[in-house]
């Protein structure tokens, strides 16, 4: 299982930068920021692929972001060409734990990165 880089701070052409969001799609802070103004993140999209980026909602409770890691871990598994780099979502703003998340991601496939803190509970 390939860790993601801490700070992603470039993406190759086939990478995906996967980050938490809200419903809203207001990408004012955090990964979503940089989610924004680095890889095309479109500000009122909250939800799946946009640029080189995939939002993931965590802040309509953690019923609202089961589903969706349950969405993108089979968008990821439809898209092999595509190398997706999750983030810790839901472990900033949101404020769940690793150990709360990572589970939600389980089967991810191997043309995802996952971070170090959600490594050992997958």
């Amino acid at each position: 299982m390939e860790t993601t880089p801490e700070l992603v701070s470039e993406l190759r052409p086939d990478d995906v930068f996967v980050f938490g969001s809200n419903a809203g799609g207001l990408h004012g802070g955090g990964a979503a920021r940089i989610a924004h103004e680095r890889f095309g993140a479109v500000w009122g999209e909250g939800h799946g692929h946009h640029g080189q980026t995939y939002a993931i909602d965590t802040m309509s409770g953690l019923e609202t972001l089961a589903r969706e890691a349950g969405d993108f871990v089979a968008y990821a598994t439809a898209h092999p060409e595509l190398r997706f780099l999750l983030t810790p979502v839901g472990c900033g703003i949101a404020g769940y734990t690793p150990q709360q998340v990572a589970p939600l991601f389980a089967g991810t496939p191997t043309n995802v990165t996952v971070p170090a803190a959600f490594a050992s509970y997958l």
